[in-house]
């Protein structure tokens, strides 16, 4: 976990257990419950109980008032222990939102007139400001809403939504433009441009999330939840055959008694799938703050879940493979051109790009060649990068500076009317890309003068986090701008299993296409605006929280970080959910076994004394054998709440070996559990008889 990730909230924490024990008595409103079909249904079996008790009480039943009131309270005590195990999980998130709320001040924002710095204002309160009114923001000033920087560049505080106690820098133009309300700017002056309303933050929409208001059940959950409710109604069906049954049965036989509707109530809630149902929603819930923990916001449970299933990850190379900032360290010329010629054409085609590349040319040529920039004439025209073009630059004095991939160099000076391109350039980019770094051609005009080195850095440890990936049996794919030379050089070197090189947006897009024609769920990271397609048809789509407002409105998921190999701790957070849920159905299926050896023999034991043989566990009384049963029913919900909270640990192996793997320890730990922890309730329950 990030060392400024939230810290972890305690489900032992006072502040949380108070609450959710309130919260776990208001959720028994029928009206609340019935969203949970199976303890809805035990919620009816505990009223049913209810009165079998008074039944008792006034002599209206032959069963013992202690074993119908003693049925009822741990019935009752089931729902409650379902309900609290949800207040549970939703206590963690808004605890979580509470901490937030506290960035939430009455903040004032400097609304502009004109979105230009020294243009008249007025102070309005935030809640004033409307999408597209522009702000401005001052050393020192709260940002009063989200939006993207439209002119300036600042340094800011982001610690009130992300913990990140380093400023970071936001700029006008790029990927980095995008601010959050609430956070602080710390140095210099920007203009903010205002993309939401109030009440439709992203920092409101990370408390309602948080909190869990809005979370919709994932298509996995009510895939379990309609299979839950198939059993329950098979056991339904099952229980109340038996009492005519047993009727029938006490007439042929001659001796013994019916079933008593205590009992046959005490048998459907012990094989009814109790225990997944009454932890299912508190995992869902769960698994969101597990995320939290990480600085990660989903938008939706459907996201985290389809992150569990996720068997091809598409990744940029920059920021996430690689350290994010290329550095320029040499000037190759071609052409019979000089060190100096190049270097003074890199300068001016880099003087106005803000990109820590662009910087990293003018600093390369300053420091290595003493070289100066002048001033820029008035008619002087930056020349932006794009995705289509790949070329960036400056048009002043009526000189064309220009620096990219070759291919689109050459093209470029092809167009102003080169006659020839220098023999030598090809094998200075071929050199140079082979050797895993970026080069970029620069040309003045229809000349080219040579070929920049941009080297890569490669994350320290990421082969290995690839190959637990490998081991998962999920394919990663580098998606980058560079050459193919390159692109393959750095895919070696990351070990990734393939590559997309020159990646256009469209590109992108196809691949993703591709990927799920073919049946496989795809994951993808993103932060710039031609970013926002793919990641809109990506199953899993990470934004961060530095990209562009477009960026983080097609994503399902936001990395408040910024961190693109967050990407792998999502995976495995949506694989611990699945598990999770996986392993307890597994459990909670498995433990009726036991509940059979119990209730079966001890119900019908009066009519065929031979059945007592199926009493392996030797327990006392019929009586206190179903009473053992349904405490043991009821105990192992909250025993198996920090299961549910904490996720099943992740195991990073083949999915059949995780298969026998979970088998071997929650099937036949879920057989053999209720065995022993029935013998023991019994013995316990006898001492009192």
């Amino acid at each position: 976990m990030s060392k400024h990730a939230p810290e972890p909230i305690s489900i032992f924490d006072p502040q949380i257990m108070r609450p959710a024990l309130l919260d776990s008595f208001k959720k028994l409103d029928p009206r609340t419950l019935w969203r949970n079909p199976v303890m809805f249904c035990v919620e009816i079996a505990s009223v049913i109980t209810m009165v079998t008790f008074v039944m008792s009480l006034t002599g209206t039943n032959k069963e013992p008032a202690w074993f119908t009131g003693t049925v009822s309270l741990w019935l009752w005590l089931t729902v409650i222990f379902s309900t609290f195990a949800e207040a549970l999980a939703e206590g963690r998130g808004k605890a979580r939102a509470a901490s937030l709320r506290k960035t939430r001040t009455d903040v004032t924002a400097k609304r502009l007139k004109k979105p230009e710095f020294g243009a008249p204002f007025e102070t309005v309160p935030a809640t004033e400001l409307r999408k597209d009114d522009y702000i401005l923001v001052e050393a020192g000033e709260l940002i009063a809403g989200d939006g993207d920087v439209a002119a300036g560049a600042a340094l800011v505080n982001e610690a009130a939504v992300t913990g990140e106690s380093a400023p970071v820098v936001r700029e006008s133009g790029g990927d980095r433009s995008a601010v959050t309300g609430g956070t602080t700017v710390i140095a210099n002056a920007i203009i903010v441009r205002i993309t939401a309303n109030p009440g439709e933050t992203f920092l409101d929409r990370m408390i309602s999330l948080i909190e869990g208001a809005k979370r919709r059940k994932t298509p996995n959950e009510i895939a379990l939840e309609v299979l839950l409710i198939a059993l329950t109604v098979v056991f339904l069906l099952v229980c109340a055959n038996i009492s005519p049954l047993s009727a029938y049965s006490v007439k042929a036989a001659g001796h013994g008694t019916p079933v008593s509707l205590t009992v046959l109530v005490a048998l459907f809630v012990c094989l009814a799938p109790t225990t997944i149902a009454a932890l299912l929603p508190a995992i869902g819930i769960a698994g969101m703050d597990r995320l939290f923990q990480k600085n990660v916001i989903a938008l939706s449970g459907r996201a985290i879940e389809a992150a569990g299933d996720v068997n091809v990850l598409l990744l940029d190379k920059t920021g996430t493979i690689t350290l994010g900032n290329r550095e320029a360290v040499e000037f190759v010329p071609v052409g019979g051109h000089t060190d100096e010629e190049l270097a003074q054409s890199a300068l001016m085609a880099s003087l106005t790009d803000e990109t820590p590349e662009g910087r990293s040319v003018v600093v390369l040529a300053k420091q290595k060649y003493g070289l100066k920039s002048d001033a820029l004439n008035a008619d002087a025209e930056t020349i932006a990068f794009s995705a289509d073009t790949r070329l960036s630059g400056l048009d002043t004095g009526g000189r064309r500076y220009r620096k990219g991939a070759a291919d689109s160099t050459v093209s470029f000076v092809k167009n102003l009317g080169a006659k020839s391109i220098p023999s030598d350039l090809e094998g200075v980019v071929d050199r140079i890309a082979r050797a895993g770094a970026t080069p970029l051609v620069v040309s003045c005009d229809a000349d080219i003068l040579g070929v920049i080195n941009l080297k890569d850095i490669i994350k320290g440890g990421i082969q290995e986090r690839f190959q637990q990936l490998r081991s998962m049996g999920i394919k990663t794919v580098m998606i980058t701008g560079d050459n193919p030379l390159t692109a393959a050089a750095i895919a070696a070197e990351a070990q990734v299993d393939d590559f997309l090189a020159q990646a256009k947006p469209e590109d992108k897009l196809r691949l993703i296409k591709e990927n799920q024609e073919a049946g496989f769920m795809v994951a993808m990271t993103g932060d710039g605006t031609n970013d926002a397609p793919a990641l809109a048809q990506a199953d899993v789509a990470v934004a961060m929280n530095t990209g562009t407002q477009p960026a983080r409105e097609a994503a399902n998921i936001i990395d408040l970080d910024s961190n693109p190999t967050k990407l792998l701790d999502i995976v495995e957070v949506g694989k611990q959910i699945l598990m999770t849920r996986g392993n307890l159905t597994t459990f909670s299926i498995s433990n009726d076994v036991a509940k059979y050896f119990a209730i079966i023999p001890a119900m019908l034991l009066s009519i065929y004394p031979q059945l007592n043989v199926l009493n392996v566990m030797h327990l006392a009384t019929p009586l206190s054998a179903i009473l053992s049963a349904v405490i043991f029913n009821a105990v192992i919900i909250p025993c198996l709440v920090p299961l549910a909270l904490k996720g099943t640990r992740f195991r990073p192996m083949p999915a059949e070996r995780l298969l026998i793997h979970n088998l071997l320890i929650y099937g036949v730990g879920g057989m053999i559990a209720p065995f022993i922890g029935i013998k023991v309730i019994d013995m316990a329950v006898a001492l009192f008889v």
